[in-house]
C-alpha cells in the first residue's frame, strides 16, 4: 500500500481520532494535540505542562483528552480547556489510550506493565459524574475500541502481546474476558475496528500496522521500515482511510526534543466500524 504523508514535524504522535473532517491526534512529547486536514494542513491546541495520549469525543462535541502523567482526564469545549476528572486516587500508573461511547461514558487505561486497570468515567457537564475501576490485572492496557453496539471492548495488552475483550453489561460494567487474539507480532498499541470486525493493530517493534481478525489471523500488513508503529484511525469521507502514526522509535523517554513524528494515509477496503 501507498503512504501519503499528513503531518509531520511534531515529537510523539498518539491517539489520532476522525472527527468533522479533520484527523486529531496528540503530541505526548510536545504537550500538545494536533489536527490535520487530508490536504496536510495543522493547527495546534498547545497544553502545557500536559503529555496527552488517548483522545475521544463526547455527543456534544467537546473533546477529552487524557493526560498521562498527571492522570487526569482534561475537557476542551472549543475554547477552553478545564479538568474532567481526577484519576490519580484509582489508578496504579500512568494514564495512556481511551475509548468514549455514544452515551459519552469514557474507558481509560491505567498502563501498569502488571496490574494495570481500564477505568470508567461516567459522563457529566463539566465534569464527569463518577469514577469507577472495571478491569484489574491486565499487562499494560493501550489502544481500545468498541462494537458498533457498544457491547463490547477490545484492549490492546501490549507486555502481553495480545488482544483482549470485554463484554459491556447493562450497568456498563466489563464482563466475560476473553482473548481476542494472541501471540501477536507486536507488541501492540493503538488499535482501531473496522465494519467486519477486523482489528488494525499498530505492531511497535514489528515496525507494522496489522489487520488481526478474531481467530488472531493477519489478513493485512503495512510496514513501515524501521519506524515504530505507535497508533491508527480509519475515517475520511467514505470511512476507508487509514490514518498512520509513526515515530523513529518506540521508547518516547528516549525522543524528548525531536521532531520526526509522522502521520500518514492510506486507502483500505474494509471502512469504519460505525460509532457505537
Amino acid at each position: 500500500m501507498s503512504l501519503t504523508p499528513l503531518a509531520g514535524g511534531f515529537c510523539f504522535g498518539e491517539g489520532p481520532q476522525w472527527f468533522e473532517d479533520l484527523v486529531w491526534f496528540s503530541d505526548m512529547l510536545g504537550e500538545a494535540v494536533h489536527t490535520a486536514t487530508l490536504g496536510g494542513q495543522m493547527s495546534t491546541l498547545p497544553l502545557p505542562g500536559h503529555a496527552p495520549s488517548g483522545l475521544g469525543f463526547c455527543p456534544d462535541g467537546a473533546l477529552l483528552i487524557v493526560s498521562t502523567q498527571r492522570r487526569h482526564i482534561l475537557r476542551y469545549d472549543g475554547e477552553s480547556v478545564d479538568l474532567y476528572a481526577d484519576l490519580s486516587d484509582v489508578v496504579p500508573a500512568d494514564l495512556g489510550d481511551m475509548v468514549i461511547d455514544s452515551r459519552g461514558t469514557a474507558y481509560v487505561g491505567s498502563q501498569a506493565r502488571e496490574g494495570g486497570v481500564i477505568v470508567r468515567v461516567d459522563p457529566g457537564a463539566a465534569r464527569a459524574d463518577g469514577i469507577s475501576v472495571v478491569a484489574r490485572d491486565l499487562d499494560f492496557p493501550n489502544g481500545m475500541a468498541l462494537t458498533p453496539d457498544g457491547a463490547t471492548l477490545i484492549v490492546a495488552e501490549s507486555v502481553a502481546r495480545r488482544l483482549t475483550s470485554f463484554t459491556i453489561d447493562t450497568d456498563q460494567k466489563l464482563t466475560d474476558r476473553a482473548v481476542f487474539a494472541d501471540g501477536l507480532a507486536g507488541p501492540p498499541d493503538g488499535i482501531c475496528l473496522d465494519a467486519d470486525g477486523g482489528v488494525w493493530a499498530a505492531m511497535t517493534l514489528a515496525h507494522e500496522f496489522a489487520r488481526i481478525t478474531a481467530t488472531g489471523g493477519v489478513t493485512d500488513r503495512i510496514a513501515i521500515g524501521q519506524r515504530a508503529a505507535i497508533a491508527c484511525a480509519l475515517g475520511g469521507p467514505e470511512g476507508r482511510t487509514l490514518f498512520l502514526v509513526s515515530a523513529p522509535g518506540a521508547y518516547p523517554d528516549r525522543l524528548h526534543g525531536t521532531s520526526l513524528g509522522r502521520l500518514e494515509a492510506t486507502t483500505v477496503d474494509v471502512p469504519a466500524a460505525a460509532l457505537p
